[in-house]
C-alpha cells in the first residue's frame, strides 16, 4: 500500500466504499488523516464498520472540517446530475478527488522531498486500453524494470508498492479517473482511441472525449503524447495538443504516417520526417492477433522507445506476451488428423462490438456465443459470418441469435458451457479443418448464467483443459 501523507493532520470524506474507496481511507489514515467514510450500500457499510474505519452519514457532519471528498470513479459527478455528497462537496467548496489523484498528489510529493522521479505511464481509451496497459507493463518488466501495474485494470492503484528509485507505474485510467484526477501528469500518456460509450456518465460525446484528451494533454514537462489517431475525436486531439507544445507520437492501423508508428501488414513501422523503419514484428505471436492489437502494440513500442528501450528487447518482449486474460486468451490447443484446433477465451468481449475484434482475427470459427443479451444483439456481426463454421449458443440470448444466424451460419442452441465446448471440439475435429479456432466470444454480458465475465472466462478455460488431448499454451 502508498500511505497518502498529503492529508496529514486534516479530515478527509470517503464515498463508495469498494475496493479503491476502502483502500484510499486506510492510506489516508496510515498517512496521518482523520477520515470520515459512507456508502449508501448497507453491506458496504458493515464491512467498513467490521474494518475498523470510521462511519459518518455525509450528510449529517461538518463540511467546514473537510479538507476534500475522495468519491468512488463510479458515483455520478456530473450526470446525469451529481451525486449529493457531490452536491454537498460543491456547496462548501471542497474538492471532489479520486485515488489516482491521491496517488499523483504523493508522487509529487515523494519525488520533491527525496530527489527521485517515478515514471508514470498512463492509459486510456474505449477500446484497448486493458491490452495495452498489460503489454506495456510486460515489456517494461521485460526489460528488467521494476513495473507496477494498476488502475482500472483491477489493482487499486493505491494497492501498488510505494514510491521508490527506479519504479515505474502504468495504471489504465478510465474517464471517471481522469474526472476525479486533475494532478495526473503522465511521464507518457496515452489515448488508443474515442468512440461512443459512457454518455450516461458524460452527457455527449463531446463531453467524452474532451474529458478523454485531458490525459495525454496533461503530461509531465518533457513527457510524451502517445495517441492513436484513427477517429476524428482522437486526431482532434493529436493536433490540439502538439500545437499546445506537447510531444505528440501518433499511431495509425489505417494509413502510414509522415511521424510516428503505423501497422504495415504484420509490421510496426516507424516513421520520423517521412522516413520509414520497421521496428517490430507481429506475426506469429498468437496474444496480439488482429489490428486492434497492432494498435496496441504500436502504442506499446511508442511508450517503450520513449522510456529509452531499446528496439531488439522490445521485440521479445512481444514474443513472449502471454496476452490478456479472458481477451483473446489462448488457453489450450489439440491435435487432429487435419492439422489442430486452437482454443480461445475471450469472455470479456460482452457485446457485439468487441466480439467483433476476435471474429475478425480468425477463420475457421467454431463459435460459443451468448448469455445476457445487449441491445442489438449480434446483427452488427454479419460481416463476420463467413468466418463462422457453426456457432454454439448457450444463456438467455442463445433464441434470439438463432434467429439472426438462420440460413447465414449452422447453430446449436446447446445452453450451458460444457455442452458447447464438446458439440464445438466433435464438430472441429470432424471437419477436418488444418486450423480450426473454438471461440468464446459471447457478445453478452454474463449475468444469466455466471456473476461476471472473468468467471465465466476461467470456466471456459477449466473446462476446455480437461477435454482429452488438449495441451495448455
Amino acid at each position: 500500500m502508498i500511505p497518502i501523507t498529503t492529508f496529514a493532520g486534516r479530515k478527509v470524506a470517503v464515498f463508495g466504499l469498494g475496493k479503491s474507496g476502502l483502500l484510499s481511507a486506510n492510506a489516508l489514515m496510515q498517512g496521518g488523516a482523520d477520515v470520515v467514510v459512507w456508502d449508501d450500500n448497507e453491506k458496504s457499510l458493515n464491512e467498513a464498520k467490521a474494518a475498523g474505519l470510521p462511519t459518518q452519514h455525509l450528510a449529517e457532519i461538518d463540511w467546514s472540517e473537510i479538507a476534500a471528498l475522495v468519491l468512488a470513479p463510479g458515483v455520478p459527478l456530473t450526470h446525469p446530475t451529481p451525486h449529493w455528497t457531490v452536491q454537498l462537496a460543491h456547496k462548501h467548496n471542497v474538492e471532489v478527488i479520486g485515488d489516482i489523484e491521491l496517488f499523483c498528489r504523493e508522487r509529487a510529493k515523494v519525488e520533491a522531498e527525496q530527489g527521485i522521479h517515478c515514471p508514470v505511464i498512463a492509459i486510456t481509451g474505449t477500446n484497448g486500453k486493458s491490452t495495452t496497459t498489460a503489454l506495456i507493463t510486460h515489456l517494461i518488466g521485460h526489460a528488467g524494470r521494476d513495473a507496477q501495474m494498476g488502475g482500472n485494470i483491477g489493482v487499486p492503484v493505491l494497492a501498488l508498492e510505494p514510491f521508490a528509485p527506479g519504479r515505474v507505474y502504468i495504471l489504465e485510467v478510465s474517464s471517471y479517473q481522469i474526472d476525479l484526477a486533475p494532478s495526473l501528469h503522465a511521464t507518457v500518456g496515452i489515448l488508443t482511441n474515442v468512440t461512443e460509450d459512457h454518455l450516461d456518465r458524460h452527457g455527449t460525446m463531446e463531453n467524452y472525449a474532451a474529458i478523454k484528451a485531458l490525459l495525454p494533454a496533461r503530461v509531465e514537462a518533457g513527457g510524451t503524447a502517445v495517441i492513436g489517431v484513427d477517429d476524428r475525436w482522437t486526431r482532434e486531439a493529436a493536433s490540439r495538443i502538439e500545437r499546445a507544445g506537447k510531444k505528440v507520437v501518433r499511431v495509425s492501423v489505417e494509413a502510414p504516417l509522415r511521424d510516428g508508428y503505423y501497422a504495415e501488414g504484420s509490421r510496426i513501422v516507424g516513421s520520423v520526417a517521412g522516413k520509414a523503419h520497421p521496428v517490430a514484428q507481429l506475426a506469429g505471436i498468437g496474444s496480439l492477433r488482429g489490428a486492434h492489437n497492432a494498435q496496441n502494440a504500436a502504442c506499446a513500442v511508442a511508450t517503450c522507445v520513449a522510456l529509452g528501450i531499446d528496439l531488439a528487447t522490445i521485440q521479445k518482449g512481444l514474443v513472449s506476451f502471454p496476452g490478456l486474460a479472458h481477451r483473446m486468451q489462448q488457453v489450450g490447443k489439440k491435435k487432429t488428423a487435419a492439422g489442430a484446433i486452437l482454443y480461445v477465451n475471450d469472455s470479456k468481449a460482452t457485446n457485439a462490438d468487441s466480439a467483433a475484434k476476435a471474429l475478425g482475427s480468425f477463420q475457421d470459427i467454431f463459435w460459443i456465443a451468448g448469455g445476457k443479451p445487449k441491445t442489438g444483439g449480434i446483427v452488427s456481426l454479419v460481416e463476420f459470418f463467413p468466418r463462422i463454421a457453426k456457432a454454439y449458443l448457450i444463456g438467455e440470448a442463445a433464441a434470439d441469435f438463432a434467429k439472426t444466424l438462420e440460413g447465414k451460419v449452422p447453430c446449436e442452441i446447446v445452453g450451458v458451457m460444457s455442452a458447447a465446448i464438446d458439440a464445438a471440439t466433435r464438430d472441429a475435429e470432424a471437419a477436418g479443418r488444418k486450423d480450426a479456432v473454438v471461440l468464446l466470444s459471447p457478445a453478452c454480458a454474463s449475468f444469466d448464467q455466471y456473476p461476471n465475465f472473468e468467471v465465466r472466462g476461467k470456466a471456459f478455460s477449466d473446462l476446455v483443459l480437461a477435454v482429452p488431448g488438449v495441451e495448455r499454451i
